[in-house]
């Protein structure tokens, strides 16, 4: 009996130890959280750190730790401190993963870190790299919610990233300047450029669609597409083939502009209320 009653009144103090843990990981990762807003993530990071100690199971900690790594984080920047962020940043995020594979803060977190890496390397074997990586976490989040404009969006912008300078490279070998109107005037090289990169352009205008499918006012998306359709052009086998794309190149352009001005006039009467409250 004697024993029966030691093992419960172990069990109760296990029981109050680890509610009071829960409550100073609550504690800590409220503290975390204000250090964060005030722009402290130094501090944030221990806050969290503390908070994961105390509660390993409370899945907000360490995905508020990442992210504390990951807004110190300045992509391009080689010292060994902010690439120790990045891998930090990545490593938290990898365990978010680990215990929830359909954590989307995670997913879009990692595929941003990928493409921000991408955009600041000058090394061309290590941004196409980077690229793809980003690429594959996109899909990943429009996987996990199809209703995620934003991924679709970057799928498209990164397939322009790959398709934009081998259209230029092209361009620049024949001596056309910007301002030169197309098609490109070498058959060969039209036609090398479709077979390597007309899938690619094609599977950026259907991802930067689904955005539009998602959000019809996405201007950037709009911006996209007048750029992959006016540069696709250059690949027509004719004048008039040549035209008909830049034409409706042209009225994206026009798209993304009303939609801009939409989006102003919309800012501008909510700004105006929120002054007539006060």
């Amino acid at each position: 009996m004697r024993k029966l009653l030691c093992a419960a009144a172990i069990a109760a103090l296990a029981f109050v130890s680890t509610g009071c843990n829960k409550l100073k990981s609550r504690d800590q990762l409220n503290q975390g959280v204000q250090s964060f807003k005030n722009a402290k993530y130094t501090d944030a990071v221990e806050h969290f750190k503390q908070a994961i100690a105390l509660d390993p199971s409370n899945p907000n900690g360490r995905l508020y730790l990442a992210v504390a790594y990951m807004v110190q984080y300045i992509p391009g920047a080689e010292s060994p401190e902010n690439v120790k962020l990045g891998q930090a940043a990545r490593d938290e995020f990898m365990t978010v993963l680990r215990d929830n594979p359909k954590d989307k803060t995670a997913i879009a977190y990692l595929a941003s870190l990928n493409f921000q890496q991408a955009s600041a390397s000058p090394d061309l074997d290590t941004k196409l790299k980077k690229l793809d990586e980003a690429r594959e976490w996109y899909t990943k989040l429009t996987q996990v919610d199809p209703n995620a404009k934003e991924a679709w969006y970057s799928l498209g912008v990164i397939d322009w990233l790959k398709w934009y300078p081998k259209w230029q490279t092209a361009r620049a070998k024949l001596n056309m300047k910007p301002e030169d109107p197309g098609p490109i005037k070498d058959p060969k090289v039209r036609q090398e450029l479709k077979t390597q990169y007309g899938a690619l352009i094609d599977d950026g205008l259907a991802n930067l669609q689904k955005a539009l499918n998602i959000d019809p006012q996405y201007d950037d998306a709009m911006a996209y597409m007048n750029l992959l359709i006016r540069e696709r052009a250059d690949l027509s086998d004719t004048p008039q083939g040549y035209k008909a794309d830049v034409q409706t190149a042209d009225n994206w352009v026009q798209k993304a502009l009303e939609a801009k001005r939409i989006k102003a006039a919309k800012a501008a009467q909510t700004a105006g209320q929120v002054t007539a409250e006060k």
